[in-house]
Order: C-alpha cells, then structure tokens, then sequence
C-alpha cells in the first residue's frame, strides 16, 4: 500500500497563537518584536482498512493542547549562548544585544531551544507532538510547521 498524508492547516484549523520574541543571533530580529504565529501538520503513514491514517481531531487536540502554553507569552530562549537571563520568583531579566529587558515570570515561556526562529519553534512543537501522540508503525513521517504571520513560515520533517 502506498504512504499518503493528511494535512491540518493551522489557519484554517485555528492553531494559532501571539508571542513575542527576540533573536539576538540574527541582528535583524534581535528587537522585541510579535507574530501572529500558525502551526500545521502532516502526518505522512499508511491508511488503515478504513482509509484513515490518524484521526484529524486528535491531531488538532494535541497541537491546541501545546500551543496554549505559548500564546500571548514572551518567548525566551533558555539555551542561547547570545542571552542573560535571570529569574527570581517575580519577574524575568534578559539581556542580549546591550539591551536589558524586565517581564513578569507569568508573561514569559522559557523554552529549552538555542533560538525562537521558527525554525527552532517548529522542531520543538514537532519534539512535543511526537512525544504526545499515540503513533504506531503505520506512520511513516511527521511535519511540523510554523508561520509568523500568513504566507511566511518553517517546516520540519522527522521520519519515523
């Protein structure tokens, strides 16, 4: 049988989400700045006997699931070698590029990634979806992507 895929459009599928974030490893982007972000999937398997290869529902569940952690938060990147951070129990300091920057803890999402590219975003959603979906050996890939805004994103693919 051949492998096909089924699509969630997070646009379409509402799997969106507004953060804000820095990358001080592309000067460009080291302001403070916000996106209106989406994330979509494929999930590239085998259908069953019914012609299903995952259910759609769970698919979204799991994404809406992830990215409510991320909405309307600052996105800081823990491991980059290019940001200070400090944290007592109030608030969150980042430094990076000769700017100081104060949030209050609530307000930020610290995230175990180098970068808040979307290409970093979207291997870390891809990380957490694997992790929380229920995937068997018909299932030959997934992708994950992430736009920052309509029309301009990254895809990742991790083949299973």
């Amino acid at each position: 049988m051949s492998s096909s895929y089924i699509h969630v459009d997070g646009w379409r599928s509402n799997l969106r989400f507004s953060a804000a974030h820095i990358i001080p490893e592309y000067e460009k982007c080291g302001r403070l700045h916000g996106h209106s972000y989406a994330v979509h999937a494929r999930i590239f398997g085998i259908p069953d006997d019914k012609g299903i290869i995952l259910d759609f529902s769970v698919v979204k569940d799991v994404l809406r699931d992830i990215i409510k952690t991320f909405d309307h938060k600052v996105l800081i990147p823990e491991q980059s070698s290019k940001v200070d951070i400090q944290q007592d129990q109030k608030s969150i300091r980042l430094k990076s590029l000769g700017k100081e920057y104060l949030f209050p803890v609530e307000d930020c999402m610290l995230l175990p990634i180098t970068s808040t590219s979307a290409e970093s975003l979207a291997g870390y959603i891809l990380s957490l979806l694997l992790e929380r979906l229920s995937l068997d050996d018909t299932i030959r890939a997934v992708e994950v992507g992430v736009d920052e805004g309509y029309g301009q994103g990254a895809r990742i693919r991790k083949d299973l």
